[in-house]
């Protein structure tokens, strides 16, 4: 009896199928054959939404500081003499001491005399010696030349005669010459100060043994100053002598004085690449020796754009370049190529001689991927 109601379930629920079927497929008919045909698969997925422009690395280009356009430097005296010693000896005096002013024809150092002197009376015996086998000499050959006019001398002796008064004649010059040497050498056993300055530098003390021609002082003169600079080859190529610098004392930055370049060093340092700038300085004004310096150069008008190297696009001329200008419309901006005019590099930028204004945006990094007019995004400070 419990089984028969379950049977009468079980086929209500196979009778439901076909009549799902039945209604899909006259729903499907009444739609149309468009419809009919489309399924969930085959309809086309909505365009991705378009991406924002990128962003670009930029900076404003505005004046360079005066102390990032300037260079380091030091003062040094425009003569300087390294004094050294013309014989060997012992060094048994020094009178000065770094920062002493002396006077020209001080004596600075002296070395140990009694060497020196005894090579001078060691000259004075040779030559004592010498003259006296030149008398011998002369007495012989006169002797000789009236016994061969008698025909008692032959003439192979008086040759020989001759000839033993030519080499004591020579002997005596010599003698004399090695005198001569001892006793300037004894002269030189005092080292004097050619002319008024201070000195610069000590290189050997009291003690110490030298050799002829070894420094031992260092004297510069105090009647010019001149700032010495190092710079690099690019920095170089618009620089010549003549060219007008500031230099202004580290300890004092109001107190710039004017400089020209006197000469720049033709060699190059082999370990820094660089070459020397000798910058004369007005003789007006003393600046003490060893003072540190800040030189700048000198320009037509005292605005100095500079941007990063990676920012150029380097042209054909040497003196051109193409940089991305960005122009900013509230959020909308977009790049535009430029020519600009380059000049030296300063502190590792180059100098934008024309073409840019302060203020003005420039993309400093990926500027091979940029076109005239392309749409850029948000800045990114570099």
């Amino acid at each position: 009896m419990r089984k028969r109601p379950e049977l009468r379930r079980s086929r209500h629920r196979r009778s439901a199928w076909p009549l799902a079927a039945l209604s899909l497929s006259a729903a499907l008919w009444l739609a149309g054959p468009a419809a009919a045909l489309t399924l969930p698969w085959q309809r086309e997925a909505p365009p991705p939404a378009e991406a924002p422009p990128r962003p670009v690395v930029t900076e404003i280009v505005a004046d360079l500081p005066a102390a990032q356009r300037s260079v380091p430097g030091i003062v040094v005296a425009a003569t300087e003499a390294v004094l050294g010693v013309q014989t060997p000896g012992t060094i048994i005096e020094q009178s000065v001491d770094i920062g002493d002013e002396v006077p020209a024809g001080e004596v600075l150092a002296r070395l140990n005399p009694d060497d020196l002197q005894a090579d001078v009376r060691a000259a004075e015996a040779a030559l004592s010696a010498a003259e006296v086998q030149l008398s011998t000499a002369q007495a012989t050959a006169e002797r000789t030349r009236e016994l061969n006019q008698r025909s008692v001398a032959s003439t192979a002796q008086l040759e020989q005669a001759e000839r033993a008064l030519a080499t004591a004649q020579a002997a005596r010059q010599q003698a004399q010459s090695e005198l001569a040497r001892a006793r300037d050498a004894a002269a030189f056993a005092e080292l004097i100060a050619p002319f008024d300055g201070v000195i610069s530098a000590v290189h050997l003390t009291a003690g110490t043994v030298v050799s002829a021609g070894q420094a031992v002082l260092t004297l510069a003169s105090q009647d010019a100053r001149e700032a010495v600079i190092d710079l690099t080859e690019a920095q170089l190529q618009e620089l010549q002598p003549g060219d007008a610098f500031t230099v202004t004392p580290e300890t004092d930055p109001s107190g710039s004085l004017p400089a020209v370049i006197d000469r720049i060093e033709p060699l190059a340092d082999a370990a820094t690449r660089t070459r020397r700038v000798h910058l004369a300085l007005d003789p007006g004004r003393k600046l003490r020796i060893g003072a540190l310096v800040r030189a700048s150069r000198d320009y037509d008008t005292g605005v100095v754009l500079t941007v990063p190297p990676a920012a150029l696009l380097r042209s054909g001329d040497d003196a051109g370049a193409v940089v991305w200008v960005v122009t900013r419309q509230g959020e909308q901006a977009t790049v535009t190529r430029r020519d600009v005019n380059i000049g030296e590099e300063i502190g590792g930028r180059v100098r934008i001689t024309a073409g840019l204004a302060p203020g003005e945006e420039v993309v400093v990094r990926g500027v091979n991927s940029l076109t005239d007019g392309q749409p850029v995004g948000r800045p990114v400070p570099p």
